[in-house]
């Protein structure tokens, strides 16, 4: 679809937050915006399909542009500034010819989400409003039945990716800890956990709300086969209760 240009106003990107995989987990808010919106962007592998996408795909009208931003999805390559400059580029020629932008994000928007990257681009010089989504920590909690936290816990989130010390450190200090990103990093958490013997204060979720979704006892995890979209969730009481 080609767009004619509006020169009477100025397109607004949203940064929307579609949730953790369940198409049903959108906001009402989040779901008219992307409805009405004449173009979304969203991040998508090299190759292959957007897993942002294929959550809203159900809620698509039809008729949008798309920009697809291409980019590699492990953590040993994070995508390079270029990949962000050239969406937010393509984005920003959208909204000068006043056409509004859906960007979709998983989970939310600013908790570890691609959007932000392309928000530090964009909000200087044009309208940006961001959408909260439903986290992939509160989707976690609900799919294992255990709280993130209660009374005065504090609540610490570990990207599994740190140092195997500073994993530890932070672990020892804490009350409740969500640890994400697992993928290949699972068995450096297991050995912290054992150390610190919090294993069985442990509660492990692969791939929450989606039809794939796994809840695993954690000595029975092997360790090959953690996706990049797995979740411990750990407290130091057993329950947060």
């Amino acid at each position: 679809m080609i767009l004619a240009p509006d020169q009477n106003r100025r397109g607004t990107a949203y940064g929307l937050g579609v949730g953790p995989g369940d198409p049903e987990l959108i906001t009402l808010k989040a779901l008219r915006l992307l409805r009405a919106a004449p173009v979304i962007a969203y991040p998508a592998p090299e190759s292959g399909d957007s897993f942002a996408r294929a959550i809203v795909a159900s809620h698509l009208p039809g008729g949008q542009d798309e920009i697809e931003i291409r980019m590699p999805m492990v953590a040993d390559r994070f995508p390079a500034a270029a990949i962000y400059d050239r969406a937010a580029r393509q984005i920003a020629d959208h909204l000068d010819h006043g056409h509004d932008v859906a960007v979709l994000c998983e989970g939310d928007p600013f908790f570890y989400g691609s959007f932000l990257y392309l928000f530090a681009r964009l909000a200087d010089r044009h309208r940006v409003e961001v959408v909260p989504g439903v986290s992939s920590l509160t989707a976690c909690a609900a799919a294992l039945g255990v709280p993130l936290a209660a009374r005065n816990d504090s609540l610490t989130v570990l990207p599994a990716p740190l140092p195997e010390d500073v994993l530890e450190a932070r672990l020892a200090a804490a009350d409740a800890v969500a640890i994400i990103k697992l993928g290949r990093h699972f068995a450096k958490i297991r050995r912290v956990l054992d150390r610190l013997e919090l294993t069985d204060s442990s509660h492990y979720v692969e791939r929450a709300t989606l039809a794939t979704q796994r809840i695993v006892p954690i000595a029975e995890v092997a360790a090959e086969t953690v996706p990049y979209f797995s979740m411990i969730l750990v407290h130091r009481r057993g329950l947060a209760a």
